[in-house]
């Protein structure tokens, strides 16, 4: 339904910086298209690619009202998608209930729909990539670990189960460790759900056995956790680093 994981899109005022910071973790820029009217900029680490985008994230929307302490925390953070064809998928998405925040298509534009969430996060589809693949292995992991997952604030995990499942997710059983979560995976992006009481904001999570080891060097580098953590999860060998944009990356001493 939503096509093919492209990108987490993230707003960043200062693209110089964020990719410094993302380069410095072990990140590899890649060659991006020029789809987008002002910079861009991808890094991938082979599982993950982050787009960062000066000025505006893809069909950026505003948050609706009744959720805007939520939208705050998600309102940077897009996942994007290709999805051929997206100018037609239109009544699809309706069949399923949901509302289209942003439907640009047309034979002189480039193609993208986007909505959100139950819980306010947005969503992109897009016709096209935006960015050539990185010559990068999967097992080349950057000095995060393994990327697992992007983790969500959501206050009803039935009721995320219940809008993602139909674009293509599939709920497994509910884990309670490090923290309580409910998982969902497809073919190229893992979700989890976490309730926003365990932590207000999503989180990129890396895992690795070593991550001691991986922390030691960060702040060797200067990049420091910010001394936050998820509800339950303990401070030895775990940690969030944030980035210049303010994104956070949640890095647990796990196997990937």
């Amino acid at each position: 339904m939503l096509g093919r994981f492209h990108e987490v899109s993230i707003t960043t005022a200062d693209i110089r910086a964020a990719v410094e910071f993302y380069e410095a973790l072990g990140f590899t820029q890649a060659s991006t298209t020029d789809a987008w009217p002002y910079p861009y900029g991808v890094l991938s680490d082979g599982r993950l690619a982050i787009g960062l985008h000066q000025g505006r994230a893809p069909a950026a929307a505003p948050a609706p009202p009744a959720r805007a302490a939520v939208a705050r925390a998600t309102a940077q953070f897009a996942l994007t998608f290709v999805l051929p064809g997206v100018a037609a998928q239109r009544a699809r998405f309706e069949q399923l209930g949901i509302e289209l925040s942003v439907c640009r298509t047309g034979d002189e534009v480039f193609n993208e729909v986007g909505f959100r969430d139950p819980f306010g996060q947005e969503v992109h589809g897009l016709e096209a990539r935006t960015y050539s693949p990185v010559d990068r292995q999967p097992d080349t992991l950057s000095l995060c670990g393994y990327f697992a997952q992007v983790s969500l604030p959501a206050a009803d995990f039935e009721a995320a189960r219940a809008f993602w499942e139909p674009l293509g997710f599939v709920a497994m059983p509910q884990v309670r460790t490090p923290y309580v979560h409910l998982p969902l995976t497809s073919d190229y992006l893992d979700l989890a759900f976490h309730r926003p009481r365990t932590f207000a904001a999503p989180l990129l999570v890396f895992r690795d056995p070593q991550m001691p080891e991986r922390l030691a060097r960060l702040r060797e580098l200067g990049i420091n956790p910010t001394g936050e953590l998820p509800q339950g999860v303990a401070p030895e060998g775990n940690a969030i680093v944030e980035s210049p944009d303010g994104t956070l990356l949640l890095l647990l001493q796990e196997a990937g």
